[in-house]
């Protein structure tokens, strides 16, 4: 079975998608984590994060692998663990504009629907439901206000020693949203068939709750089961 979880920056998608997946027993892939390794890399290797085509040269010349240390999944890139520091402002501030290109997404894309031929998985993204795996078996689409958003990533930095301000949050993923939703290829955008939670108010157990409740009607009924 194959599930995309898709939305914006900070409406839960990785932390709803890692516990759906251990719940049950399923792969977890992180496509953001994959363009914000290649982020980080860019900026180490003092790549113009403008150029599409020189991106797409670094991921091939240094490809993602995820692995499973104490239970905990790292990322890394060029043989070196990156999972801490992908998850950076600067990394956060950069990331759209490395993900918007085009030929960045075409070796991406390879590299994610190799990823999820490995069984049973949970991927989540801003384009996984719509352009990456358009076949999935249950298509979510999470969302929340801007506001609660930035609340939450807010907190999450503070914990990493971030100095800044809540209204600065609040902008940087304004931005990212306008980057995601306006580029060419791969646009974050909900599909047709995904369904919509609204998670402004929900916690995220709730979340994951109502994503497996949805995984039993499908696993019962099939895809008319859930749509």
């Amino acid at each position: 079975m194959k599930i995309s979880i898709d939305g914006p920056a900070g409406a839960g998608k990785s932390t709803v998608a890692k516990k759906v997946a251990k719940e049950l027993g399923f792969v977890y892939i992180d496509t953001g984590a994959m363009y914000r390794a290649l982020t980080y890399m860019a900026i180490k290797e003092q790549i113009d994060l403008h150029n599409g085509e020189k991106l797409a040269t670094l991921l091939v010349k240094h490809p993602i692998e995820f692995q499973i240390e104490n239970n905990q999944q790292r990322v890394k890139i060029a043989n070196q663990d990156v999972t801490e520091y992908i998850r950076t402002p600067e990394i956060s501030k950069y990331v759209s504009l490395v993900a918007k290109h085009e030929q960045v997404r075409k070796e991406m894309l390879k590299i994610q629907r190799q990823l999820a031929e490995k069984g049973n998985i949970v991927m989540d993204g801003r384009d996984i439901g719509t352009n990456v795996l358009p076949d999935a078996d249950l298509k979510i689409f999470l969302t929340a206000s801007i506001e609660e958003r930035a609340k939450r990533r807010y907190q999450e930095l503070l914990l990493q020693g971030y100095k800044g301000s809540i209204e600065e949050i609040k902008q940087d993923i304004a931005n990212r949203d306008k980057q995601d939703q306006e580029r060419k290829f791969g646009p974050l955008k909900k599909a047709n068939d995904a369904i919509l939670i609204d998670t402004t108010q929900l916690s995220i157990d709730q979340v994951v709750t109502r994503i497996l409740q949805l995984v039993k009607k499908f696993q019962e009924g099939g895809k008319n089961e859930i749509i």
